[in-house]
């Protein structure tokens, strides 16, 4: 029912001080660059342009805020690793989503997303890091299943798995997702309207 509800645009923020006050729950999507965090958010909530997408990696410099139904916010983060931007540029834009990760009291859980061709790399593993360090939980979330055949997306689920095990931040289970073929998209919408009832 939530999803079936409006999302709207409301803001794209570029420093701490233009975030939207901490009223509704947020949860926020982050991964590296052109992972398909845009992609998603789309997919989730059936709109094909609610989220700018693009094939440049680095195409969202802002944190995105999308209303959904007035019960959560989904927030659209800028990708980390390479991007086609100027280092300054790129350098200030991690900080931004760093601080937001680290600091947003209604953050309710990050969608840690990974292209599922190439799995955890050591930028995710950092990130991955600093929010154990954070305390602050986050969801593992696949992306890109469909170009894996059915045994390839067993097993990286399954390494995923291994991978976050001993990770104290990380929520205990992995979504594995294609917002092309439509791929877990409901489960990962109950676990989203869970967050929100909460």
């Amino acid at each position: 029912m939530l999803f079936a509800r409006e999302c709207n645009f409301m803001l794209g923020a570029v420093s701490m001080d233009t975030l939207p006050e901490a009223g509704l729950p947020e949860i926020a999507f982050a991964g590296r660059s052109n992972v398909g965090k845009s992609s998603l958010v789309n997919a989730l909530t059936g709109r094909k342009t609610l989220a700018r997408t693009s094939g440049d990696p680095g195409r969202t410099r802002e944190l995105n805020f999308f209303d959904l139904g007035g019960q959560i916010r989904l927030v659209d983060l800028p990708g980390y690793g390479f991007a086609k931007a100027p280092k300054d540029v790129s350098a200030r834009w991690t900080r931004l989503t760093r601080d937001y990760l680290r600091g947003r009291v209604n953050l309710k859980r990050i969608f840690l997303l990974i292209d599922a061709r190439h799995g955890l790399k050591p930028s995710d593993e950092s990130v991955m890091s600093d929010l154990d360090n954070a305390a602050v939980v986050y969801q593992i979330t696949l992306t890109k299943l469909d170009k894996l055949k059915p045994a390839e997306q067993k097993t990286i689920v399954e390494q995923t798995m291994a991978r976050i095990a001993r990770r104290p931040a990380a929520f205990p289970k992995v979504a594995a997702t294609s917002s092309a073929k439509k791929i877990g998209l409901d489960d990962l919408r109950a676990d989203i309207a869970d967050l929100a009832a909460s």
